[in-house]
Parts: C-alpha cells; structure tokens; sequence
C-alpha cells in the first residue's frame, strides 16, 4: 500500500478534515531516521557554511527537515526583515523606521509585500519578526527592531505577521531577552519572573496569541540556561502559560548548546544545516539518553504548520517580477515619508525652514560622506540586495525642480563651509553606516573560542579554510562575505563622529539655511550641536526609496509626520550601564523613558515626539474601561494650521496612586489620523491594559483601579487632554 503523504494531508485538511488527524497519520508513516532528519537542516555543515562566506547568505531558501519520500516540503526559510534577503527584492526600510510611523496598517501592507516577494521565490518561511526590546540604544541591531516600548513592539510584529501569513508562515525572532550584540555568544541575561513577563516578553505573547507559526530562539543565556535549549522559555512559558502550537527553530550555527537537551526543553528545529544534532541525536536515541516520544513532539510541531499553512494559503504564486515592482517600491517611498522625524524646525526670517519652499532655480549644497551612499543598513543577516537603491544626492537631484545642486564629501570642513556660504540652501547628510552599529560579523571563534566545539570535524582543505576564516586567521579580505570583519556590532559612542560635529559648526556658520538630516537607527545625541541649526531630521536607514522620500519630506509634498519610537535623553548617564563585552547582565524594567522619567529629568527628545509642517488641537475625551484589560478612549482632534498633516494620536495611562515600583506613565494604544486643513475627526482607540497589570503566578491583576488617561502627541505632553477613570468599569 501507498504511504500517507504530506499532499494528502494538505488535501484532507482543505476538505475539512481534522489537522491533528493529518498529522498523527503522517508521523506514522515516518522511519526513526526521517523523523531525527527533519528536527535540522538538509545541507551538511560545512559545505552550507562553505556556500554561505563564499557565495552569499540565504540567496535561496535554507531547505531543513525536506522528506522526499512523503512530500513532506520542510521548512523553506528565508530571513528579514528590512525585505526578504533572497533574490533581488525590494529593501524597505528599516523596522525602527518603520516603527516611527506609528502606523501598523501600513505595516501589514509592507507584510503583504514582504509575503508576495517571499512566495515568487519558493519560501515557506519568513523569519524577520524582530520584536527585541533595546535595553540600550547602542545596541548594534536596533535598527531590526521597532520601538522602545513593548506596546509598538506588538503591534508591528502582528501586524507584519498578518500581512506575511497570507502567503506563508511568519517567524517572530529572537526569543528571549536578546539585545546585545558583541556578547551575544556567551552573555548570560538575568531577569525576574515578573519583569520578564510584563516587559521584555509581553510582546511576544501577543504575537503568539495573534497565530504567528513560528519562534526563534535567541544565542544569549536567560537565567542560566541558553535560549535554544532554555525548558523556562521554551516548555513553560511558550507551550504551557501561553499555548503555542507551532514551532520552534534555533538561531543559526551557535543557537543550542546540547544537542539532546534542546530536543528534551523543546527546540523543534536546528537551524540552518546538518550540524550538532546530526552529530548526535541518532547514538543518543539508540542509547536510550533521547526518547522517540521528544521526537515525536518536534516532528509534530513541524508537521502541523507546514501542514496547516499548506492548506490554508491559497494565494497563486507570484511571478519574479514583483521583486521590486514599481508597486513595492512605491509603498517603501510611503513608509519612509511617514517614517521620518522632525526633531526641530526653527524660523529663519519670518518663517521655519522646511519646509522648503520656493526653491526653483535656487543653488543647493548637499553635504555629506553619507550623501551618495546607498545606505539601507548593515550587511549583516538582514541585508537586501536590492539592486536600485535611491541615494539622498540622487533623491534631491531628481526632486528639487531646476536647482543647481553642489555635493561635497565633507571631508574638509574649511572646504565644505565654502561651499555653503556659496549656497542658498543647504542640506547635510550625516551619521551611520554598516561599520559603526549592525550585526556583529567580526569572525565568532576568534573572541569565543568554545563555539568551536559546536563544529563537526572537518574533512579535508576546504572544510579547514572555512574553520580558519571563522578563526579569523587567514589573513584574508573578507569585506565582501558574510564574515565582514571588524563591521557593525554594538554602537561605540551615541554621537556622531567628532569630524561630523565640527562639520556641522562650520557649514552651519557659513549658512543659516542648514538642514541636518541623520542617518541612524537609535538614539543619537545632539545636545553638542542641535542650537546651531534650525532644521533636524532623523531619516533612518530609509530603503530603496529613501532619498526621494528624503525630498518629498524637505519640499513638503507630505507632512513630517514620523515620531520617535523611543525616547533620546540628553545624556548617557540617563541610560542603563551598558558594557558590551560583558558576561553576566541583569534586566529590569528600567530603560527608556520609563527610566528617564524614575530620574526626575527631562529627555531632550520624548518617546513619541515629532513635529508637524501644521498644528493639531485635542478635546472632548471620554476614557471608559468595562473590563481589566482594554480602556477605549474617544476624542475629538483637529487640524488647526493651513496644510494636511498627520496627527499621531498616542494613549499613555498614569496610574493612581503612583507606585514607585513601576513606570509612572504607559503608552497604551496609539493611531495615526490624517487631517485636511481645518478639519476635525472624532477618533476611538482601544487600548490594552496589560501595561498596567502586574504579573502575579499566572494571574494578570491590575497594579491600582484608578488611572488617568492621556491623549497625547508624546509622552510627557503638557498638552495633552486627560481624564481619571475607574478601571474595569
């Protein structure tokens, strides 16, 4: 008789068949072996690792736990989430610029795109749900994540799942506690149990609750005990308080320590090739130290997803084409127009500098190293390699109608402040690049020499040169690998660089028309410099279509209506200690500007914060909350200046009393409104409460009964409307 195969299940499941049936009668029909093979990747390791530095990373999908036999696909991933790092799909922007739009509809549609570009390209898995808390701004892969608070952490990585699971299943990375860089191989994150559930994994939570297929474990110990083997994370937290059932893959190479272990705490999947567990996991089930019940769970989980979504997503595969089609391209444009953030906007004569206006035929420097880059990021596991990239020199030339455009490097000041002082408008590009924050790619064993246990043997020259490349001592250039030596990690400083500063004195005394736009993905401080300009944007790493967005936001074709995902403080001592080479941290609930505001300071830029091209008026609140977890809050906004805008309306509640414990104020909810000149909406958010419940052994109870409610435009808004209610009532 005909085995039982994956195709028939998909087909027993779309008729209305029982999923759980499907997959006990598919698991059947598995030998011992095919069930240890699909538990990690179908590539043996070193010939994956060897096409990975030498060739590119994930250019095709990384195939693990593929079973010919019974049609059985496997897991078919591809990573994130800037984009979908195969082919040559469209770069959006990052997802902290994404985040500053405050807008997770706009999100989902960037997840639809992001799906479709997955699917034409034969993935079944999209792993670029990166929803980890920064802790510290320097954290070297900020820019993959969307915000400072777990509120907009939730709801972007929802969102972006939704839009994603159309077409296929979504992965929400890196779990847990996972937000240094340098250290990430051999740092050990304590944390509370009620912290750890009421900020650094509520988001999470949320996701998983909302369908996500599947999780990522992170590289970092938690209390103790790595993530991709952690039996607290992993069993008793993901599957027993939160009910999660789908599956869990590690972090690539050096995501388990103990083969046998992850399979037991409940690691599914080793992710991307044949490496610990094929080295291991067949003596160890013989021997009796695995049991094929342990097995049986992880081909369980693997099944039931492949399976369910299978059936489920029943969108046509797209042609190549819609790499980069001209409609992606435009919604990455979108995004970064609603993604960048005006930090200050200062008259010169009788009116504010941007936008700028009248500006044909007028003599415009832009100046800047950053100016002609195509700087989409760092080139670490989430690079896109789109092949058009639009430049902020490029976006100016192409935007500013009849100017005459003058670039110089910056790499003169004397030179440079020449150039301005000829000019009628100038335009300065400075801030980051792959070098300064980013994945850190410096070749791992060299600073951890353990991770060369987790190897198998090698076996003959190539194998040894691959090993020696990870070691760091070849000797060789490897700026174009994925080994990218000495590139990204965590931040060094939160300044610019000291010849950007002095650039900024001088351009900016030679010319009073002087724009700053900053290329960042975190907090950068400027208390050295920003009374010397009038005008300053953060415009992130931007995409595909970032220097066009760049000018549409100069010339005011859109509003400047991006805001700050996190708060920027006025100096480092309002931050958390951060050492990036160290072994052992503790995680509390005090970062950001819940912690800025424990200090009695005042940020120089609030969580939340961004400027407007027009002015927006609140009034008529009516909060009420008729249960524990939600408030719905009512109001009426509008636009009080002589150009559409966007409002970015945010709920904060401030419980009563204070507790000194916990945050004084919670963002809660938020919602973007757009507005034609002079014209009023009434708006309804519902906003979750879970911020301001504490977590008490499994139970959620609310920390006070009593709060007040703000509608605000950032946190800390002396213009905010607010009105005290009764919780749960």
């Amino acid at each position: 008789m005909a085995p039982y195969t994956f195709t028939q299940a998909v087909a027993d499941v779309k008729k209305g068949g029982d999923l759980e049936a499907a997959v006990s009668k598919l698991l059947v029909e598995l030998t011992d072996d095919e069930r240890l093979s699909m538990l990690d990747g179908d590539i043996p390791y070193w010939a994956g690792q060897q096409s990975m530095i030498t060739d590119r990373y994930n250019r095709i999908p990384y195939i693990m736990g593929q079973v010919e036999r019974l049609e059985i696909p496997g897991i078919r991933f591809t990573d994130g989430p800037r984009g979908i790092v195969m082919g040559n799909s469209t770069a959006f922007p990052v997802s902290m610029a994404r985040g500053a739009t405050f807008d997770a509809d706009l999100e989902r549609r960037v997840g639809d795109a992001i799906g479709k570009e997955a699917h034409a390209q034969g993935a079944n898995d999209f792993a670029g749900v990166c929803v980890n808390l920064p802790r510290h701004p320097a954290w070297g892969r900020v820019q993959e994540t969307y915000g400072e608070d777990p509120v907009i952490l939730g709801e972007f990585g929802m969102a972006l799942t939704e839009g994603v699971q159309k077409y296929m299943m979504a992965c929400v990375k890196h779990f847990a506690l996972n937000s240094m860089e340098n250290a990430r191989f051999r740092l050990d994150v304590e944390c509370d149990d009620d912290v750890m559930r009421e900020v650094w994994l509520a988001h999470f939570e949320k996701i998983v609750a909302g369908g996500c297929a599947s999780v990522m474990s992170s590289y970092n110990s938690v209390n103790g005990e790595w993530a991709g083997e952690n039996k607290q994370l992993l069993t008793d937290i993901l599957r027993g308080e939160w009910k999660f059932d789908g599956f869990v893959m590690s972090d690539f190479v050096f995501g388990l320590r103990d083969a046998v272990k992850s399979v037991q705490n409940g690691l599914d999947l080793e992710a991307p090739f044949a490496q610990q567990r094929d080295m291991v996991l067949r003596d160890a089930l013989k021997s009796g130290k695995l049991d094929i019940k342990d097995v049986n769970k992880a081909c369980i989980n693997l099944l039931r997803k492949q399976i369910e979504f299978t059936a489920k997503c029943n969108e046509p595969v797209p042609p190549m084409t819609v790499l980069a089609c001209d409609e992606h391209r435009a919604l990455a444009r979108e995004v970064s127009q609603k993604s960048m953030v005006l930090l200050k906007n200062e008259k010169v004569g009788d009116k504010p500098l941007l936008p700028l206006e009248n500006v044909k035929g007028k003599k415009v420097a832009v100046i800047g190293r950053l100016a002609e880059s195509t700087n989409t990021g760092d080139r670490g596991s989430s690079y896109v390699h789109c092949t058009k990239v639009v430049s902020p020199l490029e976006g100016i030339k192409a935007q500013f109608p009849d100017c005459e455009i003058i670039h110089d490097n910056g790499s003169d000041a004397k030179r440079a402040a020449q150039v301005a002082a000829d000019a009628d408008i100038v335009i300065m590009i400075v801030g980051y690049d792959r070098k300064d924050e980013g994945e850190y790619a410096v070749p791992s064993v060299a600073k951890d020499p353990i991770l060369e246990t987790l190897f198998p043997p090698t076996n003959g020259p190539e194998d040894e040169h691959i090993l020696a490349l990870f070691r760091g001592t070849t000797g060789e250039d490897t700026s174009n690998t994925s080994l990218d030596v000495g590139a990204g990690g965590d931040r060094a400083s939160l300044r610019l660089h000291g010849y950007e500063e002095e650039l900024i004195a001088a351009v900016s005394a030679a010319n009073p028309n002087t724009v700053v736009s900053i290329i960042a993905a975190g907090a950068v401080l400027i208390e050295n410099w920003k009374h010397k300009v009038p005008a300053i944007v953060i415009s992130w790493y931007s995409g595909c279509e970032g220097g066009n967005a760049l000018a549409d936001v100069l010339l005011g074709k859109v509003d400047a209506c991006g805001h700050l995902p996190f708060c920027i403080p006025t100096s480092e001592k309002h931050l958390p200690d951060f050492d990036a080479e160290t072994t052992k941290i503790k995680y509390d609930r005090w970062y950001g500007q819940a912690l800025i505001d424990k200090l009695g300071v005042k940020a120089a830029y609030p969580l939340g914060f961004g400027l407007s091209y027009t002015r927006f008026e609140t009034s008529n609140i009516n909060a009420k909350s008729e249960n524990k977890d939600t408030v719905e809050v009512s109001f009426t906004v509008k636009n009080v200046g002589d150009r559409a805008g966007r409002f970015v309306a945010q709920v904060y509640g401030c419980p009563v009393p204070v507790n000194p414990d916990y945050p004084a104020r919670q963002l809660l909810g938020f919602k973007p409104v757009d507005l034609k000149a002079g014209e009023s909406k009434d708006v309804t958010i519902v906003a979750s409460l879970r911020p301001l419940q504490k977590w008490d052994n499994g139970k959620w109870p609310l920390r006070s009964q009593e709060a007040v409610i703000e509608v605000a435009a950032f946190s800390g808004d002396e213009k905010a409307i607010s009105q005290k209610i009764t919780l749960g009532n």
